[in-house]
């Protein structure tokens, strides 16, 4: 059989297009034909890509068209003949853009109305959550069900060596680490203000490390900084790194104490996976699809009590006992992500639609 995939944006290092890519790969394992089609990609992935303008891109028994923001990739997908299958990675609330950045807000909107057009013109409408198919369903789609990312953790657990950036971070300091864009959604403050309960109540010997791109929302990430500097925060405890190498990502999990994720609006969260296969106990917000995630593994909380968390955060650093208890159960959810689950879905899905 011949199954095709279709990606908005291929970048390297992004949870979508590396998703794609690996069960692209996979489908070959099983026998099928497969590629991956995008209308714009990173120069170092032209090789492994294929540009949409290709003819054959439409050719597909089966198209699986990943959807996370608009495009004229969804036109195109809903004219196809048969075998549609849309994979919806989840468009972020235009509300949390607006106090910052009205294009992105416009952009979230349109995201949201462009994937309800879809509603009625697809075979197969498949969440990478639970939380994602529930929003499908919300939207009209009637024929729905659940297809994980495909993680590859290899990157995480990959003996990687950058003896500066280890130094850095062994200096003594707790290293608590978030991964991801800074974006409105993420609710860095929330972290920025756990921070200041921490530091007052639990150790003053902290370091909070934010991974990825802090240059999306620029309003939101002023306005982050502006917090830390009324707390009066020393910002050497307090690192930005902005994009970096799977190298360099590696290390920062395995100095990392805690993963700690503030979010309110999660479609999947890749980072929690991979701090699962990093073995770095997770303290979670339990919001949108982090539970369907997480799925009873790491710390989660709910409400926002900063104080609580905060003795959360302090456990989870400091008590060994409860950390083995927390990454043994991780290591059990982690299964769930593996490549023999996610070919057996692939399966699955292939006898339901053949």
């Amino acid at each position: 059989m011949i199954v095709n995939q279709w990606v908005p944006a291929a970048h390297k290092g992004d949870a979508i297009g590396d998703s794609a890519r690996r069960v692209r790969d996979l489908l070959r394992g099983m026998g099928h034909e497969s590629e991956l089609y995008a209308l714009t990609m990173d120069d170092d992935l032209r090789h492994d890509v294929r540009p949409f303008a290709d003819p054959a891109a439409t050719q597909g028994q089966l198209t699986i068209f990943h959807y996370a923001l608009p495009s004229p990739m969804t036109e195109a997908f809903a004219s196809l003949g048969s075998g549609r299958v849309l994979q919806y990675h989840n468009v972020t609330p235009a509300s949390y853009f607006a106090p910052y950045d009205p294009s992105l807000f416009r952009l979230a909107a349109l995201g949201r109305d462009e994937l309800a057009t879809l509603a009625s013109r697809v075979d197969l409408a498949l969440g990478d959550s639970e939380f994602n198919r529930q929003e499908l369903e919300t939207l009209g789609f009637e024929r729905t069900g659940v297809f994980p990312i495909a993680v590859d953790t290899s990157r995480i657990t990959q003996p990687a060596q950058r003896p500066a950036l280890d130094t850095i971070l062994d200096d003594g300091l707790v290293n608590f680490l978030f991964v991801g864009r800074i974006a409105p959604n993420k609710k860095i403050e929330d972290i920025i203000r756990l921070a200041e309960v921490y530091k007052r109540y639990v150790d003053a010997y902290y370091r909070f490390i934010f991974v990825g791109r802090f240059d999306v929302v620029p309003r939101y990430y002023s306005m982050i900084r502006a917090l830390m500097t009324e707390y009066r925060f020393l910002n050497d405890r307090f690192l930005f790194t902005g994009p970096v190498s799977d190298q360099e990502l590696a290390v920062y999990y395995r100095h990392a104490a805690v993963y700690i994720s503030m979010s309110e609006h999660e479609g999947f969260c890749v980072p929690l996976v991979e701090a699962m296969a990093a073995e770095v106990p997770v303290l979670a917000y339990a919001a949108a699809a982090v539970p369907d995630t997480l799925g009873g593994a790491g710390v989660q909380f709910a409400p926002k009590d900063l104080e609580y968390v905060a003795e959360l955060l302090g456990a989870l650093a400091f008590d060994d006992g409860l950390r083995a208890q927390v990454i043994a159960g991780q290591r059990r959810r982690l299964a769930d992500f593996g490549d023999a689950r996610v070919t057996r879905e692939l399966t699955a899905l292939l006898h339901t639609l053949s």
